[in-house]
């Protein structure tokens, strides 16, 4: 059986409780933890929201459920990729020239599992920088872009792209505002993130 479906079951979210649970609040975790396992806790800790799917189609349903949580219907959207339109189209989502997205839609390059981050690239957010982007974010990604860590998601993308590179190579990494007395965060911008991560492996 796989981590995520020991975890999370099907296709429910973890909820904050078990993953207290799991890893004790003030634990951190240990080397022996899988990557999986590893990226799990750090991106919660940065204050992601984690929807694991085992199918498209339970992808599709947890994007009508974000959507629904925050009354996005009928909302203009950020997006770049002609792959996700589909999504948007079927949602009566709005993405050609939007004045005031309420959301960016978009996959990304690799999760970085020591950290917690997303990688992107030009691929997905142009040449916009984190601070231009939407305060709301929706990710769908995939089990086999897990890396462990920045240096092997860089790596994946020079295998990935060996003639069409990628600019505007970035990571989001923190995904709530910070507290007061939080140095760590200084210059970084806060996003609310949603991962959607479809089992393909």
């Amino acid at each position: 059986m796989n981590f995520f479906k020991k975890i999370f079951g099907s296709s429910d979210a973890a909820s904050d409780e078990e993953n207290e649970s799991e890893y004790g609040v003030n634990h951190t975790p240990d080397s022996h933890l899988s990557i999986d396992e590893r990226f799990i806790f750090n991106f919660k800790k940065n204050g992601g929201k984690f929807l694991y799917c085992e199918n498209k189609q339970e992808v599709a349903e947890q994007f009508e459920n974000i959507l629904e949580e925050n009354d996005w219907f009928e909302s203009e959207v950020l997006c770049y990729e002609p792959g996700l339109f589909h999504l948007l189209e079927e949602n009566k989502l709005l993405y050609i020239s939007p004045k005031n997205p309420k959301f960016l839609l978009a996959t990304c390059e690799n999760l970085i599992a020591d950290e917690g981050s997303i990688l992107f690239s030009s691929k997905q957010i142009r040449q916009d920088k984190p601070n231009e982007l939407p305060a709301n974010i929706v990710i769908i990604a995939t089990t086999s872009q897990l890396q462990l860590i920045k240096s092997d998601g860089l790596s994946a993308i020079k295998r990935k792209y060996e003639r069409d590179y990628p600019t505007n190579i970035t990571t989001i990494k923190y995904f709530e505002k910070a507290k007061e007395e939080d140095f760590t965060q200084y210059g970084s911008v806060a996003k609310n993130l949603y991962l959607l991560l479809l089992e393909d492996l």
